[in-house]
């Protein structure tokens, strides 16, 4: 048997060596060239991506204007009639009073029996039964229906695809609602006290107290009431929003916050619950009076909007917090 010379396996050794390091750098450059070309490809789909969301021209800042939202509003049909209702209520209760002649209660004294005192009693009057309920409705239909009806006419995904950041639609809108519901709650008492002024003609203002601020002091004292309770009204906007948000059905917004005012308002009059009341915002929504006093009572007005206020960010704070994170599929 014989056996190849061992200078004769050399060449073939170094020749297959240098075959596998050829081999081991061209699949190292071919791996290098894959890399690039991947890296290449993602910079490329970024760069896309980056200019399908930054389109030329398009600035989230000027997405929804508010006048744009507020002329929306404005032409809904629920606004009109909200309006309608709140411009002819002084008449009705004028109606009442030319019908029923003047009110009044032996042994008692109220806003109502001095209704037909002067034009600012009658403004004043307005405010009174408006307070409790009446003026509850239109902030909880403004606030409470704007997210909603949206979700329920199944625009709101396309609002978000226009796009329209969730943060600034959420702005918009209760801003929008505020305006509008600011301007029922001045609505109420201003058309009271033209309508009043009209009818029983314009004077001092009569209180219960059996005492009368001078007709210069009313105004600006009526104003102060009629900011409280816009500002009182804060916490219902601010819940039947937040419950706007969080559902497909303007109603149950709505009605939610409605129920809830009643809700207070009723375990407010439990007098067994103590100092408990003073968490509840309908314990001061008559803190208004105070304005009207003859000597200004600030105390409990500061209390009631403090208290309506804290509650009012509580509740936008879920709302923007929620919405941020919803599924939107309507």
């Amino acid at each position: 048997m014989s056996v190849a010379p061992k200078g004769h396996t050399e060449p073939k050794d170094r020749a297959e060596s240098m075959d596998r390091a050829e081999d081991r750098a061209e699949s190292r450059n071919r791996a290098e060239s894959r890399d690039h070309a991947e890296s290449r490809d993602h910079a490329e789909s970024r760069n896309r991506a980056e200019s399908r969301d930054h389109a030329e021209g398009y600035r989230a800042g000027r997405t929804l204007p508010l006048r744009v939202e507020a002329m929306r509003q404005l032409r809904r049909r629920r606004t009109m009639v909200i309006g309608g209702v709140l411009a002819a209520m002084p008449f009705v209760l004028l109606a009442a009073f030319q019908i029923g002649g003047t009110p009044g209660r032996p042994g008692r004294t109220s806003f109502i029996e001095l209704a037909t005192a002067s034009g600012a009693n009658f403004a004043v009057t307005m405010l009174f039964v408006g307070t409790g309920f009446m003026l509850v409705i239109p902030v909880a239909l403004f606030c409470g229906d704007t997210v909603a009806s949206e979700a329920s006419w199944s625009s709101l995904r396309y609002l978000l695809a226009a796009p329209v950041p969730r943060a600034r639609l959420l702005a918009r809108k209760f801003a929008v609602g505020l305006a509008f519901s600011a301007v029922a709650v001045v609505m109420l008492p201003a058309i009271g006290l033209v309508v009043g002024t009209a009818a029983y003609g314009w004077g001092d203002l009569e209180l219960p107290a059996g005492v009368s601020l001078p007709a210069g002091q009313a105004l600006p004292r009526i104003a102060i009431a009629v900011a409280f309770v816009l500002l009182s009204e804060t916490v219902i906007a601010a819940l039947a929003f937040w419950l706007s948000t969080a559902t497909d059905a303007p109603l149950g917004a709505v009605g939610g916050a409605v129920f809830a005012s009643i809700i207070t308002g009723v375990l407010d009059a439990v007098t067994a619950l103590g100092d408990l009341r003073e968490w509840l915002p309908a314990h001061w929504q008559y803190s208004w009076a105070d304005a009207l006093q003859p000597q200004l009572e600030w105390g409990g007005m500061v209390q009631g909007v403090s208290l309506s206020l804290s509650y009012a960010a509580v509740l936008l704070a879920l709302a923007f917090r929620g919405f941020a994170r919803k599924d939107v599929v309507s």
